[in-house]
C-alpha cells in the first residue's frame, strides 16, 4: 500500500471529514476523496462510509494496522536522518513527571535544553520519530529487571535509577496513623503489603503517578478500584489530591516525601521498586551523547550500564 494513500485514510478517519483532512495534510478536497478511492480499488473493499464519516467493518481492521506502520515509517525516516543531519544546537528531552528524580535532575545541563513532559505511552514513538533526542521512561519493576516498553522502533533503554516505593495516604488515614510512631517508644507499622490495598479506592493517574495496571499486576490481579481519574502530569496535583482523600497513589519515596497532609507508607512487599530508563535511536551525538553518559555513569550494578534493546511489550488492543 502506498504509505501516502494510508496516511490521508487515517487523516479523514480521525477527522471525520473530507474537508478537514484535506485542510489538515494541504491537499484539495478532490485530492483526498482520489486517494481514498485509491487506496479502496487496492483493497478491494469499502474503507469508509461517507455519511456520515466513519470507517466500515474493513476499515476498522486497517486503522490497527496503520497506525504502526506509519510510526515505523517516521521512525526510519528519523533514523537515517540522525546519521546524516549536522549536530543539533539544543537537546529535547522527553520524560515523564515522575522519572524527574534527584539523580535525573542532577544531570539536566544549564542551558541549551527544551524539557517535554509527556503522556508515558508517548515517549517512545517522540523518540522513535525524532521528535525528541532522549526520552526518559519510568515504571515500577522487580528490583535490577528491566522495563517492559512499547517495540515502535530499534531503540536502546539503560537504566538510570531505581528507588522505593510508597504509598501516599491522606494524615487521617488509619493506616497513616498506624505508621507513625507512637509515644513510649512504640514502634511504628513498618510498611505495607500491596495485595492487603486491593480493595481500595485509588486515584488512576497514568501519566502523573505510576499506572494502575502496573499496580495490578504487581499485586496479582487485584480490583485496585478508580475514585478519581486525574489526566494531568503534575504530580504535585496528584499528591494534593491524595493528601485530601480522593483515593491512594504510588509514587517514588523521593516524589512521596514531604506531602502536606500526607503520610508515605513504604511499600515492603512484593519487593518491586520504581525504575527509570534512558532511552535513545541509533548512537547519540553531541550534547545528546554527553546527557546521556553523565545519566548513567553512576547507576549502580544493575541498573542497566550496559545497553539492551527495548523488549516489547504484549499487545494489547
Amino acid at each position: 500500500m502506498d504509505p501516502h494513500l494510508l496516511r490521508t485514510y487515517v487523516t479523514v478517519a480521525r477527522l471525520a471529514s473530507f474537508s478537514e483532512a484535506a485542510r489538515e495534510l494541504g491537499y484539495t478536497q478532490s485530492a483526498v476523496s482520489q486517494h481514498i478511492a485509491a487506496l479502496e480499488q487496492d483493497l478491494g473493499t469499502p474503507l469508509l462510509t461517507r455519511r456520515p464519516v466513519a470507517p466500515t467493518a474493513a476499515g476498522e481492521r486497517l486503522l490497527d494496522h496503520a497506525h504502526p506502520l506509519l510510526l515505523r515509517l517516521d521512525a526510519a525516516r528519523a533514523d537515517v536522518l540522525r546519521l546524516a543531519a549536522a549536530p543539533a544546537h539544543g537537546l529535547t528531552l522527553a520524560t515523564t513527571a515522575t522519572a524527574l528524580g534527584p539523580r535525573v535532575l542532577a544531570a539536566l545541563p544549564a542551558a541549551g535544553l527544551t524539557l517535554r513532559v509527556l503522556a508515558r505511552d508517548e515517549i517512545p514513538a517522540a523518540v522513535a520519530t525524532g521528535a525528541a533526542d532522549l526520552g526518559l521512561v519510568d515504571g515500577i519493576a522487580a528490583p535490577s529487571d528491566p522495563l517492559r516498553l512499547p517495540d515502535v522502533a530499534p531503540l536502546t533503554a539503560r537504566g538510570v535509577a531505581e528507588e522505593p516505593v510508597s504509598v501516599l495516604l491522606p494524615a487521617a488515614h488509619p493506616l497513616a496513623l498506624a505508621h507513625r510512631p507512637r509515644g513510649g517508644g512504640d514502634a511504628a507499622t513498618p510498611g505495607l503489603n500491596l495485595v492487603d490495598l486491593a480493595d481500595a479506592r485509588w486515584l488512576d493517574a497514568p501519566d502523573a503517578g505510576l499506572p494502575l495496571a502496573q499496580l495490578r499486576a504487581a499485586g496479582g490481579g487485584g480490583a485496585f478500584r478508580t475514585a478519581l481519574r486525574y489526566e494531568g502530569t503534575d504530580v504535585h496535583a496528584l499528591t494534593a489530591l491524595a493528601a485530601a482523600g480522593h483515593g491512594l497513589t504510588l509514587l517514588p519515596d523521593s516524589a512521596a516525601a514531604r506531602v502536606p497532609g500526607a503520610v508515605a507508607v513504604p511499600l515492603t512487599a512484593p519487593r518491586i521498586v520504581h525504575r527509570t530508563e534512558l532511552l535513545y535511536g541509533g548512537t547519540p551525538g553531541g550534547a545528546a551523547a554527553a546527557l546521556a553518559e553523565r545519566l548513567t555513569e553512576e547507576a549502580a550494578p544493575g541498573r542497566g550500564r550496559a545497553s539492551r534493546a527495548v523488549t516489547p511489550m504484549t499487545s494489547r488492543r
